[in-house]
C-alpha cells in the first residue's frame, strides 16, 4: 500500500498557558524563540511559558506565539521528506514558512503584524467566534442566518464555526439548532468575516515587500482545498483569508484525495486532529502536543514515509 505523511498547523483558539514550557528544554529551540521574540519585538518566552489564559487569548499575542509553537515543534520534530501541508487559518503562516514560500523569519513578522491589525479590527465592535457542534449543516446554517451571523470555518466533522456580534452569538447559544451544541472559542474577534476588513491592506502592503519562493511542500490553502505550487500566490491567498471563510472540511477532502495516509499535527495540537478523526477517519493521526511526543511522531511518520 502507498502511503503518505502530511504535517499541518493549528490555527488561533487551539493555545494554552504554558505550552512552550516542553519545547524550550532544548536549547537550540529556546535559542531560536528568543532570537524570534527579538525580531518581532513580542516576548514570546513569556507568553508561552508564564502567562495566563487572557493574555494569551488576545489576538496580538495568540497569533504570534501558535505559529512560534507550530515552527518550534517541527524543528524539533526534524522531518523533512514529507509531502504535504496545510495550516488552520493563522496556521497557514506556519506552513508557508516550512514549505519555503516565505522564510521563518517572514513569517513571525508576518503574523505580528497580522496579530495587531486584527486585534485593531476587532476593537471597533465588540464580536466573537463559537464553535456549532453537531446538527444538520442546513439547520446550522439557517439559524445563523436567522441571526445575522457568519460561517467563518466550516471546518467539517460536524463543526461549523459562527462569527459576529456577542449578543447574536450568546442568542446562538440559548437556542442551539436541532441536535447541536454551541461552545464559545478563546479568540477576541470575529475572524475571517468582513468585520477584519480593515486588516487586509496593511498586511497586503506588508507582504509586497517579502521574498517568496516556490514550495518545496503541496500547499493545500484554506480558500478552496487546492493546492498551490506558488508561493506569491500562497501569500496572497493567506492575506485575503483574513476577512474570509476558512474551508477546512475542503482541505480534509483534499488530504484524502490526494491519497494521504498520515497526518501529524504540530503544536499546540490536538483540535484538527480531532476534526479529521470525524471527517476523515480513514487517515491515521498523531498529535505533538509536547516534545514528550517526539519519538512517537517519528515512529508514526516512518509509517507514512
Amino acid at each position: 500500500m502507498q502511503t503518505m505523511l502530511a504535517i499541518i498547523a493549528p490555527g488561533q483558539g487551539s493555545q494554552t498557558p504554558g505550552m512552550l514550557n516542553s519545547w524550550i528544554e532544548d536549547a537550540k529551540s529556546k535559542s531560536h524563540l528568543n532570537s524570534w521574540s527579538d525580531e518581532i519585538g513580542l516576548d514570546l518566552l513569556a507568553l508561552g511559558t508564564t502567562a495566563d489564559a487572557d493574555e494569551i487569548k488576545d489576538t496580538a499575542n495568540a497569533q504570534p506565539l501558535i505559529v512560534a509553537a507550530g515552527l518550534l515543534s517541527a524543528r524539533a520534530l526534524g522531518i523533512e521528506n514529507y509531502s504535504v501541508t496545510s495550516g488552520h487559518s493563522v496556521g497557514e503562516l506556519t506552513v508557508a514558512a516550512l514549505s519555503g514560500a516565505i522564510s521563518h523569519e517572514d513569517a513571525l513578522r508576518l503574523v505580528r503584524a497580522r496579530g495587531l491589525e486584527m486585534a485593531k479590527a476587532a476593537a471597533q465592535q465588540p464580536s466573537g467566534m463559537a464553535a456549532v457542534l453537531g446538527g444538520e449543516l442546513s439547520d446550522v446554517i439557517s439559524a445563523l442566518n436567522g441571526l445575522g451571523l457568519i460561517a467563518a470555518n466550516e471546518n467539517g466533522g460536524g463543526q461549523i464555526v459562527a462569527a459576529g456580534d456577542l449578543a447574536s452569538l450568546a442568542a446562538l447559544g440559548e437556542n442551539p439548532p436541532a441536535g447541536s451544541r454551541v461552545r464559545a472559542l478563546a479568540v477576541a474577534g470575529a475572524f475571517h468575516t468582513s468585520y477584519m476588513a480593515s486588516a487586509v491592506e496593511p498586511l497586503r502592503a506588508l507582504a509586497a515587500i517579502i521574498t517568496t519562493h516556490a514550495p518545496t511542500i503541496q500547499v493545500i490553502s484554506n480558500k478552496d482545498g487546492d493546492v498551490i505550487t506558488d508561493g506569491s500566490l500562497v501569500l496572497e491567498r493567506i492575506i485575503n483569508q483574513i476577512a474570509n471563510p476558512v474551508r477546512w472540511d475542503l482541505c480534509m477532502e483534499r488530504l484524502n484525495t490526494l491519497g494521504v495516509t498520515g497526518v501529524i499535527e504540530l503544536a499546540p495540537a490536538g483540535t484538527l486532529v480531532g476534526l479529521l478523526k470525524r471527517g476523515a477517519p480513514q487517515i491515521e493521526t498523531l498529535a505533538l502536543k509536547s516534545a514528550e511526543d517526539i519519538d512517537k511522531a517519528r515512529e508514526f511518520a516512518k509509517g507514512h514515509l
